[in-house]
């Protein structure tokens, strides 16, 4: 389970939780999801691979603070700037997710005293038409989910977060559905978060990014296609670019072994600074 405690950081409480021994890898979760995703799969294959590994709840997720929204992308960038700085890790790897993702692409961008290198899993630096009404709505829904039939956002977030593949597995769809229910994503500390995903325009921007950078796509992603990382990618000189077929927003979970893989053998290519 890792060893667990609080650090105060940019006005707020953030819980985290330290795995293993080795060189320190952070993972930033991704909007309105909770640090132990990260425990089913990537947690024990990095320990295993020699690292510590920290994770931690965003603001807006308990056991952390859940001050009052809507947040700011360069908020979630502060508390994890602070929060490396407070644990004296940095600077270190670190990995995200969606939201994750895109908050250590920015912090690679404004702090990047702070990172040896980010692996960017489902990234974006912009949005589509469609793709910003969907984080408007998902943030308005979660926000008034009392008022949404139930079951009915564990279906179309199921829907969006997986590939064809797994959708089919009618095992692991009862098994996750029982659990969002059982667990809904309510409230406006995750509409908050999803707030900080609708980014403005930010590829210009990344292409100062110098850090090593990993831009992990996958191939069925409909929150962050395919073609949205790779311009991510583009925009970071040198990045490496990896798609993961068969597999969709959380392909992390789908594909655990091949991601698990590349994202190891990236932080194992890195100098690792005298901390």
């Amino acid at each position: 389970m890792g060893r667990g405690a609080t650090v105060e950081v940019n006005g707020v409480t953030l819980a985290y939780r330290r795995h293993g021994a080795g060189p320190p890898v952070l993972l930033v979760a991704p909007a309105a999801a909770r640090a132990a995703l990260w425990d089913m799969h990537q947690v024990p294959a990095l320990v295993a691979a020699g690292y510590e590994v920290i994770t931690f709840d965003n603001r807006g997720t308990t056991p952390s603070s859940t001050p009052p929204g809507p947040y700011r992308l360069a908020e979630l960038v502060a508390d994890t700037a602070g929060l490396i700085r407070a644990l004296g890790i940095g600077p270190c790897r670190v990995a995200g997710s969606s939201l994750g993702a895109m908050v250590a692409q920015e912090l690679a961008l404004v702090r990047p005293d702070l990172v040896t290198g980010i692996a960017l899993l489902g990234t974006r630096g912009r949005l589509t038409h469609y793709l910003r009404a969907l984080t408007t709505a998902t943030a308005l829904a979660v926000r008034h989910a009392d008022t949404v039939p139930p079951g009915y956002a564990a279906v179309t977030g199921m829907g969006n977060l997986f590939g064809q593949r797994t959708l089919a597995d009618d095992r692991f769809t009862a098994e996750w559905l029982a659990l969002s229910e059982a667990f809904p994503v309510a409230g406006d500390g995750p509409a908050s978060q999803y707030d900080a995903a609708a980014i403005p325009d930010r590829l210009a921007a990344l292409s100062a990014v110098t850090t090593p950078t990993l831009v992990m796509a996958f191939e069925q992603d409909v929150i962050t296609p395919v073609e949205l990382c790779r311009e991510v990618a583009d925009a970071i000189a040198g990045s490496t670019y990896v798609e993961v077929k068969e597999c969709g927003h959380f392909g992390f979970l789908e594909r655990p072994d091949e991601v698990n893989a590349h994202v190891v053998n990236f932080f194992d290519a890195l100098a690792t600074p005298d901390w």
